[in-house]
C-alpha cells in the first residue's frame, strides 16, 4: 500500500519474475543507476528504496527484489502482501520465462492488493534477434501495449505497459 503523509509518499514496490529474467538489474539501474554484466542469483528477496522529487510530493519506493527461482515462489505472497505496485519481468528470449510472468500477473490479480498498479516488463530488448515473445504474443487483454526494455542499454521502463 501508498502511505501519504505531508506531501510524502512511500510506496511498496515488489518486483517478480523468472530467475535471469533481469529483476535484479532493473531495480540496479533504478537506485543506482548501474548495471552488472554478471548478476549473482538473489536468494530469497532483495531490499532497496529510492527516494523521488514528482510534482510537489516526494515518493518514497520500498522495493521488494524477489528470487526467481521456484523453490522461492511460496515466499511471494510475503513481499508483494500490501504493495502498491508491481513489475512484472520476463525475458523476451524465453517463452517459458513469458509464460511465467502471465501467471504472476493472474496470482497478482486473485490474491494481491486489488488497487495494485501492475507492469509488464520484456527485458533484454537489446538479444532481439534471439527474441522468442514477439510483440504481438506479449499484448495481453489485461495489459494491451506491452512493450520491450534493454536495461543493459539503459531503455526505458517507462515504456513497459501498465497492467
Amino acid at each position: 500500500m501508498a502511505i501519504v503523509g505531508h506531501n510524502n509518499l512511500n510506496a511498496k514496490l515488489v518486483l517478480l519474475g523468472d530467475m535471469g529474467a533481469g529483476k535484479s538489474s532493473l531495480v540496479l539501474r533504478f537506485v543506482k543507476g548501474q548495471f552488472l554484466e554478471f548478476q549473482e542469483s538473489t536468494i530469497g528477496a532483495a531490499f532497496f528504496s529510492q527516494t523521488l522529487a514528482v510534482s510537489d510530493a516526494t515518493v518514497k519506493f520500498e522495493i521488494w527484489d524477489t528470487a526467481g527461482q521456484e523453490r522461492y515462489h511460496s515466499l511471494a505472497p510475503m513481499y508483494y502482501r500490501g504493495a502498491a505496485a508491481a513489475i512484472i519481468v520476463y525475458d523476451i528470449t524465453s517463452a517459458e520465462s513469458f509464460a511465467r510472468a502471465k501467471k504472476w500477473v493472474q496470482e497478482l490479480q486473485k490474491q494481491g492488493n486489488p488497487n495494485m498498479v501492475m507492469a509488464l516488463a520484456g527485458n533484454k530488448a537489446d538479444l532481439e534477434d534471439k527474441r522468442k515473445v514477439t510483440a504481438e504474443e506479449s499484448q495481453q487483454p489485461n495489459c494491451p501495449n506491452s512493450t520491450s526494455v534493454s536495461l543493459k542499454e539503459n531503455q526505458s521502463l517507462a515504456r513497459s505497459s501498465m497492467c
